[in-house]
């Protein structure tokens, strides 16, 4: 194995070996989720014409799930490794900055999607979505996981205590998954809140992985796919710059 894909397998059996913390507690949460919204919203609230609405929650959950599992992965093997000091013993390996990029990417988006499946599985059982588009669900999931597990390798690297790792969470990834049309078409809000969702970047990661169950959307999925694209690149470069010049991991 090289250095990068011997780290992966680190950062992969690291949560793997707590897979009852890691990835059955978050599937435990999206079903509390659907069963909550599911049986007090079911007969008020219709999105589309054909789509129930326990339906409905079913793609939104799973890749809640994903995007919060794929940013916890790295952000927080990367706090640990420094509150502990074993991030030494990666420091001495030889590895560039864009192996440590590929491995915590790589094990933030087995994790992501290692949880995604797991709620789909569950949740589906409450509600059938049809899969009238698959390809997009698998780009929007895997480009959504990896966007981040490159903001997680971002927060990681900044914090330097677990307090600030949990505010960057708790106000900054949270409410942008909460506001993003998990629960609701943002058709639903008053103009002024539509315009803010826009904003969200994770409104057309979940807009445009709908559209890959339901082939319908809130907007188009190619627009979806080139923000989100977009935002993508720009947290890479900062997340592989910040790993480059060594931001608070070698002082």
């Amino acid at each position: 194995m090289t250095g990068w894909q011997t780290l992966l397998y680190k950062e992969v059996l690291r949560f793997w070996k707590v897979g009852f913390q890691t990835v059955a507690a978050p599937v435990l949460t999206a079903v509390m989720y659907m069963l909550i919204f599911g049986h007090v919203l079911q007969d008020h609230v219709k999105i589309y014409d054909t789509v129930s609405y326990t339906a409905f929650l079913v793609p939104g959950l799973v890749m809640m799930s994903v995007l919060q599992n794929s940013f916890a992965n790295s952000s927080s093997s990367l706090i640990q490794s420094k509150i502990t000091g074993n991030l030494v013993f990666v420091l001495l390996a030889p590895l560039s900055h864009w192996h440590w990029f590929a491995a915590y990417v790589g094990g933030a988006v087995t994790r992501g999607l290692a949880v995604g499946v797991g709620v789909f599985v569950v949740t589906v059982l409450f509600g059938r979505p049809a899969f009238v588009a698959p390809v997009w669900i698998i780009v929007f999931a895997v480009l959504g996981a990896s966007m981040l597990g490159a903001m997680g390798i971002i927060a990681g690297l900044w914090a330097e205590k677990f307090d600030q790792m949990a505010a960057f969470q708790n106000f900054v990834i949270m409410p942008m998954t909460f506001l993003s049309g998990v629960f609701y078409s943002i058709h639903s809000l008053p103009p002024f809140w539509q315009q803010v969702s826009h904003l969200n970047p994770f409104f057309y990661m979940i807009d445009g992985f709908r559209y890959g169950f339901f082939g319908v959307s809130d907007v188009s999925p190619w627009l979806s796919l080139g923000i989100v694209g977009t935002a993508f690149l720009v947290v890479s470069a900062i997340a592989i710059n910040l790993l480059r010049i060594g931001y608070k991991i070698r002082s």
